[in-house]
């Protein structure tokens, strides 16, 4: 069996979506999906209504957004979030839109073929908040291998 790699990675806007000071980071959100999209190891991604999820209310806050992909493997999400360019340069700028949160990420592996959904996922984050990292839910900075596999790789890098 092969297995994919899931992640869901939330963000708090400081102030509600619609506000102005939130425009730079909305309007580049196509840019940075389409990215995402042609990297090598983009499986899937969550949308909503158009062609983000910033329409998908995945808590009860209404200013908390949600973003859920699959990718082929750990080393193909982490090249594209610690290495893409384009990513990086609005990563950096994450605390001019959101506020901070503790756990904001949760990886974990799924069959491939299989779509995670949003109480999937939110089920992870908790377990991760309440376990730590283990094999069912963890961060790039202490990553399980997949379920048919005993080598894996940290990703090391920043992103801001």
């Amino acid at each position: 069996m092969n297995y994919h790699l899931a992640q869901l990675n939330i963000a708090r806007f400081r102030l509600p979506q619609d506000h102005p000071v939130n425009s730079d980071f909305i309007d580049n959100l196509d840019r940075v999906n389409a990215i995402a999209e042609s990297q090598e190891g983009f499986v899937w991604r969550l949308t909503g209504e158009g062609n983000n999820a910033l329409d998908v209310n995945a808590f009860d806050d209404p200013n908390v957004a949600a973003n859920m992909s699959v990718w082929k493997s750990l080393e193909a999400l982490g090249a594209f979030v610690y290495r893409n360019k384009e990513h990086r340069e609005i990563m950096r700028r994450r605390n001019e839109w959101f506020d901070k949160i503790d756990f904001y990420l949760v990886l974990w592996w799924i069959e491939e073929g299989h779509t995670p959904t949003l109480e999937e996922a939110k089920a992870k984050l908790e377990w991760l908040v309440s376990q730590g990292p283990t094999a069912q839910a963890f961060s790039f900075k202490n990553p399980f291998p997949a379920p048919n596999s005993d080598v894996i790789n940290p990703v090391i890098d920043e992103c801001a």
